[in-house]
C-alpha cells in the first residue's frame, strides 16, 4: 500500500511511543540533526559524543543509543545501529520518518528534509593493499543481505551491469538470494575522504549477512562454497576490485538513495583476510577516524 501526502499513515505502520518518540530509536523529531553519524557499537556513541562542545539530548533503547549535540558550529546526531543490515532498515526508516513525516497528523511533509549520514565502522580487508589500520570508504557496496530487494525502485538506484558481472564471475549460487550493487553519495564520499588524502582507499565493499559463514570464516561448520572468498578477491569489473567485507554499507547506501538522503560508509580495517592478520586492539585508534569525519561532515 502506497501512502500519499494527503492520507495519514496508520498506527500499525508508523509506531509512535506515548512520549511522541519513534518506536525503536525513542527519538522525537526535534531531537534529530541534519548531519548524522552512525556507528555499530553502542559504546562508540560516547566516544563520538566526547568531541561535542555541547550535548543537548541523550537516549537509549535496546542497541540504539543516540546523542544530539554540537561539534564546533555543526549540530550533529550520533546513533548506534547494532550489527547488520536488518538494523539499518529500522534506523534509516525511523530517521527518515523523524525528518519527513508530521507525527501530529501522520502525513508526509510537503517539503523534503535531506539528511547527511556517515557510517563509521570496522571491516575486513580483502586485498594486499588494504592492511590493518587503513581506511576504506565505500564508493560502491554489494549487498548480500537482500534487504533492498523488498523495496520498489531498487533497480533505479542500483548498478545493474555491475550486479550481472559479479554474479557471472563468481558463479553466484541463486539459493543465496540476489545481491545488489549500490553507489554511495558521490559528493559526501568525496568530502569525507578528502581531495588528496592518501589515508583513504576508495573501495567496493561487500555487506554480508553474517560474520562467520557469509564472510568465508569456518569454525565447526563447513562452507557451502569454500572458494567464494578467493573468487570475490579475484573479481574485477571496469578496473574495480572488491576491497573489504563489513555488514551494513549496502542497506545504508540503498535506502538513503531511495529516500532522498546522502550517505556513505568509511571503515577502518581491523583484519586482513588476504594476509590472515587482525588487530583486536583497534578501539583507541579509531578515534582518529572519528575526528576526520567530524571535521568534514
Amino acid at each position: 500500500m502506497q501512502h500519499s501526502m494527503s492520507s495519514p499513515i496508520p498506527e500499525s505502520e508508523l509506531m509512535i511511543n506515548a512520549d511522541g518518540s519513534i518506536f525503536h530509536l525513542h527519538l522525537r523529531p526535534e531531537q534529530l540533526a541534519d548531519k548524522v553519524i552512525l556507528v555499530g557499537d553502542p559504546g562508540r556513541v560516547s566516544l563520538v559524543a566526547s568531541h561535542f562542545n555541547v550535548v543537548d539530548h541523550k537516549v537509549e533503547s535496546r542497541e540504539f543509543r543516540s546523542v544530539t549535540g554540537r561539534y564546533q558550529d555543526k549540530r550533529l546526531t550520533v546513533v548506534s545501529t547494532g550489527i547488520g543490515c536488518d538494523n539499518i532498515d529500522i534506523v534509516l526508516n525511523e530517521l527518515d520518518a523523524l525528518g519527513n513525516i508530521d507525527f501530529s497528523t501522520r502525513r508526509i511533509r510537503d517539503v523534503h528534509r535531506t539528511l547527511e549520514l556517515v557510517r563509521i565502522g570496522t571491516c575486513g580487508g580483502l586485498q594486499p593493499y588494504t592492511p590493518t589500520g587503513s581506511y576504506i570508504i565505500s564508493e560502491r557496496s554489494i549487498g548480500f543481505d537482500g534487504l533492498l530487494n523488498f523495496y520498489a525502485g531498487r533497480s533505479r538506484v542500483c548498478d545493474l551491469a555491475f550486479e550481472t558481472a559479479f554474479k557471472e564471475q563468481v558463479k553466484w549460487n541463486p539459493v543465496l538470494g540476489n545481491p545488489y550493487v549500490v553507489r554511495a553519495d558521490g559528493e559526501l564520499t568525496a568530502r569525507i575522504s578528502g581531495r588528496d588524502d592518501s589515508r583513504f582507499i576508495k573501495g567496493v565493499t561487500i555487506a554480508c549477512g553474517g560474520f562467520y559463514g557469509p564472510q568465508g570464516r569456518m569454525l565447526r561448520l563447513p562452507l557451502a562454497d569454500s572458494d567464494l572468498n578467493e573468487k570475490i578477491r579475484s573479481f574485477e569489473y571496469q578496473g574495480r576490485h572488491i576491497t573489504n567485507f563489513e555488514m551494513e554499507s549496502s542497506a545504508l547506501a540503498g535506502l538513503s538513495a531511495l529516500l532522498g538522503h546522502k550517505a556513505t560508509t568509511v571503515c577502518m580495517v581491523v583484519a586482513n583476510r588476504f594476509a590472515h592478520k587482525s588487530d583486536t586492539g583497534y578501539h583507541s585508534s579509531i578515534d582518529d577516524l572519528i575526528q576526520i569525519v567530524l571535521d568534514r561532515i
